[in-house]
């Protein structure tokens, strides 16, 4: 065999080993890639995404999307070989696995949460519309979690109105640690509630819920804190004037509530939000209508713009990054609050693009 042929039949063979080893080497690592974008002025599965009743709605056009990120499962074990494209690649980002499941966290965990997330991020995105269309909503401070083993187990139940700590009206979910933490461990302390099996038949019936009960609980020092607990989680529950259902199947996380109340407030509002444009972005968003930053923001941008979108409404603290790499023919628009979004829309319909609030890289 000629010498030249066995030198590149032996580069062959050792790189195709190299391959094999490569495959079955597994990397700490965990791959972003951008996910579908989903219309929330339209339909998923068949179903509207957002479904108003006992509310006069207007027609809606255009598209307001929210968009999504794809992401290898935690228990996933990537290769080196998997790593290398991924990080040669355009459309996808590689990270530390721990960035996405840190502490160890199981596949099922994550999905756990993040449809928690998800759920809370879809009653703040129908607050902060209602409040921005000045309708009233009906707001309340309740037990949201109960710990195993704690002096509030089997005494305090999720969904109990929490109305008074030691005679101390609350307002809102800090306000119960913080007059719990006024306490030494070991001191009682007394909760003034409205079991949540009275609160639910209330509210059935239309009703404000009556009926108080006070519950007297010793507390105990927080783990490795020199503070007082009880073993709760203070939450917020709402009574809204309508019914808003949010459809989606298979999302998870707090990143569409910016683009949940643009449809909602689209479809509760005579005229168009979007005057027919396409237009998607991304944010969380608190009843207040703040909006906040959100993870994997240029797969999200990639999407979006594979989507048709012409628009990104960008979360203020993601703006720097995605200015940095934003695809082509996509603008960016800079939004703090829900507010901000609504004045942006309005120069968009109006066909105003060099008035909008822009991204920089800086």
């Amino acid at each position: 065999m000629p010498r030249r042929t066995a030198t590149m039949l032996a580069s062959t063979l050792i790189l195709i080993a190299l391959l094999c080893v490569g495959v079955l080497i597994p990397v700490p690592y965990a791959e972003m890639s951008p996910g579908p974008t989903v219309n929330t002025l339209g339909d998923a599965r068949g179903e509207p995404v957002l479904h108003i009743s006992g509310r006069k709605t207007y027609p809606t056009s255009g598209n307001l999307n929210m968009t999504t990120v794809r992401v290898t499962g935690a228990d996933y074990d990537m290769n080196i070989v998997e790593a290398v494209y991924g990080w040669l690649a355009h459309d996808s980002v590689i990270v530390p696995h721990d960035t996405l499941y840190p502490d160890g966290k199981t596949e099922e965990e994550s999905t756990q949460e993040n449809a928690e997330e998800f759920s809370q991020s879809q009653e703040s995105a129908k607050v902060a519309a209602l409040e921005e269309l000045n309708i009233p909503v009906t707001s309340r401070v309740v037990v949201s979690t109960v710990v195993k083993d704690s002096p509030a187990q089997g005494k305090l139940h999720a969904g109990d109105v929490i109305k008074a700590v030691d005679g101390t009206a609350v307002k809102q979910p800090e306000d119960v640690a913080k007059l719990v933490t006024e306490h030494k461990p070991g001191e009682d302390v007394v909760f003034t509630i409205i079991p949540a099996k009275a609160a639910a038949a209330a509210e059935k019936a239309g009703k404000e819920p009556r009926g108080t009960r006070e519950i007297t609980l010793t507390t105990r020092k927080a783990p490795s804190e020199d503070r007082a607990i009880v073993g709760i989680q203070a939450g917020t529950d709402h009574t809204f004037p309508f019914e808003i259902d949010i459809k989606l199947a298979d999302v998870g996380g707090p990143s569409a509530g910016l683009m949940f109340s643009l449809g909602i407030i689209d479809k509760l509002t005579p005229g168009q939000l979007t005057g027919g444009k396409f237009i998607a972005g991304t944010g969380t968003i608190d009843d207040s209508g703040k909006v906040g930053p959100i993870g994997g923001i240029n797969m999200k941008l990639v999407g979006a713009r594979d989507a048709g979108a012409r628009y990104f409404l960008t979360p203020d603290d993601n703006c720097a990054s995605a200015a940095a790499d934003t695809p082509s023919g996509l603008t960016l628009v800079r939004v703090k609050t829900l507010d901000d979004a609504k004045k942006s829309l309005e120069k968009i319909r109006a066909g105003d693009p060099a008035g909008l609030p822009s991204c920089s890289a800086g």
